[in-house]
């Protein structure tokens, strides 16, 4: 018996994402040992941090990089560093008596990414100016809103619905490097491809944040802050182990050792089998699904945070009785539990990201099972 049956919890098969409410991905051999290395000795977390950025930096061809406890604490740090810079009166002034002490206190955002990590900027007690609405954005929106107080542009790569409204990443870095203002780019999800870990960098961002836990597959609680050495270096004057406001977004030695074993296992991946073990799943899903009478299966690029990799859609229609509530509902409950997202009110998602070697055949046996008991009698002979 494991440790989630000891406390009463069954293990669930995660045909859903990367997602923090899961427990966001599985840490691979090499990432374990490590961080069960780590914990066997004390060490000089100052001189840690330093070393193991280090090594990620050359890594992922970036001039500097940062361990934090997750991407939404690398949002927190960025918009700290982005509001004081290295000046230490400032990074004072703004300890004892807050973001209204401070010149710089405002990051412009777009009206299409405003989502729910939002309160990772105010929680560093940045006011939020957005710009834009869902529909368009126009340069001259941003120019006029960058004034004295503007601390940074924050940018939310990825999701194809968010891009539309939005300015390029291009236009965005040049309109603001114009005005000496930095652009900081949330990447959390933008694993893979493998190149996003020095793309938007080289494209000229300022910062980059990423999640430690989902596409890396390293420690839940780390993330990974990216970019220019000067904002790195005003990143780790607000954390821990120094009595700042991001004290309590502490990354351990096991966190850092095991973020960066898992960059190294992540870049030594071969991301062409990677894509293909995707593929070859989607492909499995969907011409077994499209066999079934009032089942429609398409694979659908990219994934749900804009990964570049495919997830099936399976829609149910006439005369399946089932909607994609009831049928995430009834995979949950099953034995084992599985999670999948609702696309909408007929269908549901399969994500082959996050499965372990054979689950997708449980899946694809469990739904078909839903699927047949939601079907009526003399309705269900394969198309």
């Amino acid at each position: 018996m494991g440790v989630y049956e000891r406390l009463g919890l069954r293990p669930i098969i995660n045909a859903n994402a990367t997602l923090t409410v899961l427990g966001g991905s599985l840490m691979p051999e090499p990432v374990l040992d490590a961080m069960r290395e780590a914990a066997g000795s004390f060490v000089d977390i100052h001189e840690l941090q330093h070393a193991v950025s280090a090594r990620i930096a050359e890594l992922t061809h970036n001039e500097a990089a940062f361990v934090c406890s997750g991407a939404a604490a690398g949002l927190v740090l960025s918009t700290l560093a982005c509001m004081t810079g290295t000046d230490l009166d400032e990074v004072e002034r703004f300890t004892s008596e807050g973001p209204g002490a401070l010149t710089r206190n405002e990051v412009i955002v777009h009206a299409s990414h405003r989502n729910p990590y939002d309160p990772a900027i105010r929680l560093a007690g940045a006011r939020i100016y957005q710009i834009g609405n869902v529909w368009q954005t126009f340069d001259s929106e941003l120019r006029a809103a960058i004034n004295g107080r503007t601390a940074a542009v924050f940018y939310f790569a990825g999701n194809p619905a968010r891009a539309h409204g939005a300015l390029p990443l291009e236009a965005v870095i040049a309109i603001a490097h114009e005005a000496h203002v930095p652009v900081v780019v949330d990447a959390a999800a933008q694993l893979p491809p493998v190149e996003n870990l020095w793309h938007f960098t080289q494209q000229g961002a300022d910062l980059v944040v990423f999640s430690g836990g989902k596409g890396l597959r390293g420690p839940q609680a780390s993330g990974l802050i990216l970019g220019r050495r000067q904002l790195i270096d005003a990143c780790a004057l607000h954390s821990s182990p120094y009595q700042r406001l991001a004290r309590p977004m502490k990354a351990g030695k096991e966190e850092m050792v095991g973020l960066m074993a898992a960059v190294e296992w992540y870049i030594g991946l071969d991301q062409a089998e990677l894509r293909a073990r995707a593929e070859k799943v989607t492909s499995y899903w969907v011409a077994l699904f499209n066999r079934l009478t009032g089942v429609s299966a398409t694979r659908e690029f990219p994934s749900e945070a804009g990964q570049a990799l495919p997830r099936v859609r399976v829609r149910f229609d006439e005369p399946v009785q089932l909607t994609g509530e009831a049928a995430r509902l009834d995979l949950l409950g099953g034995d084992p539990p599985i999670s999948v997202a609702v696309a909408d009110e007929s269908s549901i998602y399969l994500n082959p990201e996050t499965l372990k070697p054979d689950e997708e055949v449980i899946v694809a046996r469990r739904l078909t099972e839903i699927i047949r008991n939601a079907t009526p009698t003399g309705a269900l002979d394969q198309k």
